[in-house]
């Protein structure tokens, strides 16, 4: 190996382990948002919705979070946890036009936690895309995420949660949803298994591990990298 090739590999090692890093914490900002699951529900049908995150404000602790209500909701029963407070705004109509679910204790960020509503989409909504802003307080600061996603266009910085509201009787895949007389005994037992909203998450969405997985592989490849050239360089 030439003298000028020898130079020039730390650069190149050094821009890979550059890459690499961009790479593997690109993913870490694009999993900060507010989501919902189903994000396929049917119209005219009880609909158990889950409101997930996994960060903070800034990583400032989670305090609350507020669900606005879409007019295309005709149904809200927000179901009773443990972990969290919950207070109701209630319209003209006896129906809820937000929820605030406060957490007992502030919850840090890199921990999952979820509330959750069971509604019920009105049929004149089928076909529409519903979104469902949420404003998150923290220990320190607030972020409303409620700005629209358009079709075709990036995401923005802080999209509200969309529901598809699909046909009286279509649902995504594994929903959690009821109709008729079923619907009184299945909240029954959604409220005999509530279970803490908060935990450590083990998923692939946990940005806290996808971070320490992330510096974990730069530093073994910075390694490898300041081997070889101190080998090539005694060559």
């Amino acid at each position: 190996m030439t003298a000028h090739t020898s130079a020039r590999l730390p650069l190149i090692a050094t821009g890979s382990v550059i890459g690499v890093a961009l790479v593997l914490t690109a993913p870490l900002a694009a999993s900060a948002h507010v989501g919902v699951s189903p994000e396929v529900a049917p119209a005219g049908t009880r609909t158990t919705l889950q409101f997930s995150f996994s960060h903070g404000c800034d990583d400032s602790p989670t305090t609350a979070l507020a669900v606005d209500i879409p007019d295309a909701v005709t149904t809200v029963t927000p179901v009773v946890d443990g972990e969290w407070s919950i207070t109701r705004d209630i319209g003209a109509d006896g129906v809820p036009t937000r929820v605030v679910f406060t957490a007992d204790d502030p919850i840090d960020s890199g921990l999952r936690a979820s509330v959750a509503l069971d509604v019920t989409f009105t049929e004149g909504a089928a076909g529409e895309s519903v979104a469902f802003p949420v404003e998150q307080s923290c220990v320190v600061g607030s972020t409303a995420w409620n700005e629209a996603t358009e079709p075709g266009e990036e995401e923005p910085a802080h999209p509200a949660p969309v529901v598809v509201v699909s046909e009286p009787g279509e649902s995504e895949p594994g929903a959690e949803h009821t109709s008729g007389h079923g619907a009184a005994h299945a909240d029954d037992a959604q409220d005999a298994a509530a279970t803490p909203a908060a935990a450590a998450s083990t998923g692939s969405d946990d940005p806290v591990a996808r971070g320490l997985a992330a510096a974990s592989l730069v530093t073994g490849v910075g390694a490898l990298v300041a081997a070889l050239w101190r080998r090539r360089a005694r060559s």
